[in-house]
């Protein structure tokens, strides 16, 4: 009996739950109310077929006379306008044929080697950092000979403390000069400036009236990198007195027999004792110079 109420029970509550079960929906439209699509039917334009015209010249008349001719535009100018006198045009065979061919590096004349340029092609216009143009091709005039073989003045060589005699390079130039007058020569540097730890070096050459004389390395000793410069400069007149030893400017300097002479005769050498070590030795100076001073006193 109570199985039975329990049966009944459940189904009650399933249809209840089904009756009270609902669900939302659209409404469907009716179908005379949905806008009806109608095809669009695409036509190819239509482009007039050009007649062919038989009537010579003339073309297409329909289509061609209706446009402006270039007759009509543009005026065309007569042929003289055009043309030119044949020599200020002229044809590659006369340019093939009035090219200059270049010439071999030949030696020109002593009177003709003045000009300093740099032409690797054109031996009047050498290019002295690596040239040797002029170099022994003929001897300098005889007065200029004798300006630079002149014996050197004793009074002119100066002597340093550890007993090598020197000439002043000022000197130099001055013989120089005085050979080829001021404007007459010149240091073309052959190298860049080598700049090492304690020492500056840079090669030149010497020039004289157009021609290479001589090519040396100069060289000078410097203590600190402020003074490179002045080394540098030094390092120039180093090279100039290397390279007038080719012109026999001042070459008693290196004979070893004018030097034993001229330092017996005109040097002396001392001792001289240091005010800061108490410490002596010898040095050289000329006869005719005064004492060394401080900080040696002589003894």
């Amino acid at each position: 009996m109570a199985s039975r109420l329990l049966t009944r029970l459940s189904a009650s509550s399933r249809s209840a739950l089904t009756a009270t079960r609902t669900y939302a929906t659209a409404p469907t439209p009716a179908a005379s109310a949905l806008p009806r699509r109608t095809a669009v039917r695409k036509t190819p334009l239509k482009t007039p077929a050009a007649q062919a015209s038989t009537t010579v010249g003339r073309g297409n008349p329909s289509i061609v006379d209706t446009l402006p001719t270039t007759a009509d535009e543009i005026e065309v100018p007569p042929p003289e306008a055009y043309s030119a006198p044949p020599e200020s045009v002229p044809s590659s065979s006369t340019l093939r044929s009035t090219s200059v061919p270049e010439s071999p590096a030949v030696p020109v004349e002593f009177s003709d080697s003045t000009t300093i340029g740099g032409s690797p092609r054109d031996p009047s216009h050498p290019d002295w950092s690596k040239s040797y143009f002029g170099l022994s091709t003929q001897p300098f005039p005889s007065d200029v000979a004798e300006v630079l073989m002149t014996p050197v003045d004793p009074l002119d060589v100066e002597i340093k403390p550890d007993g090598l005699i020197y000439l002043p390079e000022i000197k130099y130039r001055r013989v120089l000069n005085k050979a080829f007058g001021p404007g007459g020569w010149g240091l073309a540097p052959r190298s860049e400036t080598n700049v090492g730890p304690k020492v500056v070096s840079r090669e030149y050459a010497l020039v004289c009236l157009g021609r290479l004389v001589a090519i040396a390395r100069g060289e000078q000793e410097y203590f600190d990198p402020n003074g490179i410069p002045t080394a540098t400069e030094a390092c120039k007149s180093n090279a100039l007195m290397r390279c007038c030893k080719d012109l026999g400017i001042a070459s008693e300097l290196w004979d070893p027999r004018f030097i034993r002479e001229f330092k017996s005769k005109y040097c002396v050498e001392v001792f001289v004792e240091d005010a800061r070590t108490k410490r002596k030795k010898k040095l050289w100076r000329r006869k005719d110079q005064p004492p060394f001073d401080y900080p040696y006193k002589e003894t």
